[in-house]
This record gives C-alpha cells, structure tokens and sequence, in this order.
C-alpha cells in the first residue's frame, strides 16, 4: 500500500481550506441603480431601480431605500413602478409596496430626485421583502461585500453648478432654540449602520469554519490510519 507523507496532507488540507473560503467570496448585487442624468449636482433626475427577485417561493411586495446624505424625502417623488404600487416617504428614505408581485419577478420601479448631492457616489441601501416575510437586505457600503448597497456613480458637477435651497418640508422647523437637537436615527436605519461594521456574514464565517474543522480532521484520521500500518 502506497505511504501517505505529512506534507501532502498538509497540501490536502489547506487546499480544502481553500475552497471553503472561496465559496464565501461575495456575490454581486441583485438591486442595481441607474440615472438619465448621473451628475453631481443634477436636478431633476429620474433614477431607476431594478430589485431581483431572490425567492423560489414568494414574490416581492415591498421596496424600502434609506436616502444617502444630501437627498431629503422631500425631495424625491415617485416615478412609475408595479401596478398598484403606492409610494410612501418614511423619517430615512422612502417605500414603495402594494400586492406581492408573482414568485421570480423582479420590481422595477423610478423616483425623480430633485437635485443629486455634490459627490463621487450616492448608496441607496435597500431592504426587499418578500410575502412570506423574508428579506433581502442590500446595505454594505463596501461594493466587494456580501450585500453590497445599489450605488450610483456620478460624474463630476457641471461649470457653474450650485445646490438648490432645501424643499420647505425638508427645512428645520422654526424654534426658539438656537440649536436644532441632534435626531435620533431610525431603528432601520439603526440596523443597516450596525450591518455596515461588519464584513462576512455570520453564516459565512461558519461556513469557513466547518471547512477548515473538516480539512484538519481528514488529516488526523489520515496520521493516524498511517501510524496503525505501520506498527
């Protein structure tokens, strides 16, 4: 019977390893974001979502956004979307929902932003949920992620570009105080910040975990299956 050697089973082992972490890499986005007017400091702009169906057994019923900084709720109105859909703005963004669409049917739906802030790139971190209550949360803010935010690139402002006054609803209330007290976020937008601090998903960390407890277990059974043929 042919000998097994240590080192090729410490080049077994960490070639499972290997394919334990590759199988963690992140998967691509299933909500994309794009714009007729993808610009810094453009106004009036229609930006269009695509949210992938995810489920073999529910359809989506609803999309909710949590605007990036420099877009208020009360800046954007709905476009176009599902039949029936009704759009709603919430304290962080907005959603847009209405009777389950059918299983593996995407929702496509529009909203008019009235200016786009002065920056690089805008996130629109999005929670998708499904009939039987499951959802889909895109909100990293790293694009390599595992559920990376639909993000839209803008090009730089154009000459002479300024940003518009706030809309009166997006303004501060008037007060006596001087100082407008800090707000507390939402408890979504709460949970997508604490998403945010973290890479690999729980169930991917185990998953790495199970490989490599698997890979060093093959080797002790092999050492020890050698040491009893040799005795």
């Amino acid at each position: 019977m042919s000998r097994i050697t240590l080192p090729r089973l410490c080049v077994a082992a960490a070639g499972a390893a290997t394919a334990v972490l590759l199988t963690a890499v992140p998967a691509a986005a299933h909500t994309e974001v794009e714009a007729d007017k993808a610009q810094a400091l453009a106004e009036n702009v229609t930006v269009s979502f695509h949210a992938e169906a995810e489920s073999d057994t529910s359809g989506i019923k609803e999309v909710r956004v949590v605007l990036p900084k420099g877009i208020a709720p009360a800046d954007v109105t709905y476009g176009e979307g599902p039949k029936g859909w009704k759009f709603s703005a919430t304290d962080d963004g907005y959603s847009v929902k209405g009777a389950e669409l059918k299983t593996g049917e995407s929702a496509e739906y529009s909203v008019v932003v009235r200016q786009l802030p002065d920056a690089e790139e805008v996130p629109f971190k999005t929670l998708q949920t499904y009939g039987d209550g499951h959802v889909d949360r895109w909100i990293e803010l790293d694009e390599n992620g595992e559920n990376p935010a639909p993000t839209l690139k803008l090009k730089a402002a154009a000459a002479g570009a300024k940003a518009v006054s706030p809309s009166p609803s997006a303004s501060a209330s008037p007060s006596p105080t001087p100082e407008k007290p800090t707000p507390t976020a939402s408890p979504q937008a709460a949970e997508t910040e604490k998403d945010d601090e973290g890479g690999l998903s729980a169930g991917a960390w185990t998953g790495i975990g199970a490989g490599i407890l698997v890979a060093a277990a093959a080797v002790v059974f092999a050492v020890r299956r050698r040491g009893g043929a040799e005795e």
